[in-house]
């Protein structure tokens, strides 16, 4: 298998960015534990960056790089627990309903900056001929466009509301 510099640097790029994703996906989640839709699909569309870190571990080392897996049990730690107790000190403040659109507008963009190194990886893979690369991003760039639309179609549900709000 030819392996070029801009095939690896785009597999460490995906991998760092869909771990940093996850996490904030899932901090995202416990910050906003009151909202039970965004706490609920979070913590699920963390899951698909946990899955696309680990699948992209697997492919990197097949190309050369050693990229960690994700952790087995990415639990919510110390960080985690007090996010949760601010969350619920907060409940639906108009504050509240900022961080929301903060912190959605974050996670779309972190998103949208993997998505795109998906679709650099297909291009190259379509040149190289690479099957193996065409099936991993085939299984997970769909998710990553999910993970956008979602974000989304959650800042257009409460954006009217949140900024409105006198």
């Amino acid at each position: 298998m030819t392996t070029t510099t801009g095939v690896t640097a785009t597999l460490r790029a995906l991998h760092d960015g869909e771990h940093a994703l996850e996490r904030e996906l899932l901090a995202v989640a416990e910050r906003h534990r009151a909202e039970h839709e965004v706490h609920h699909v979070a913590r699920d569309l963390a899951r698909w960056s946990h899955d696309h870190t680990a699948r992209l571990a697997t492919t990197g080392r097949r190309h050369g790089l050693d990229l960690p897996g994700p952790p087995d049990d990415p639990g919510p730690g110390a960080l985690a627990a007090l996010r949760e107790r601010t969350a619920g000190a907060l409940g639906r403040r108009p504050a509240t309903g900022l961080l929301l659109l903060h912190d959605l507008r974050d996670l779309h963009l972190a998103a949208a900056r993997n998505s795109l190194h998906w679709e650099m990886l297909a291009q190259a893979a379509q040149a190289l001929r690479d099957e193996e690369l065409l099936d991993l991003v085939g299984s997970c760039h769909p998710r990553t466009l999910r993970q956008m639309r979602w974000t989304n179609t959650v800042i257009k549900e409460q954006a009217p509301q949140i900024l409105t709000a006198g």
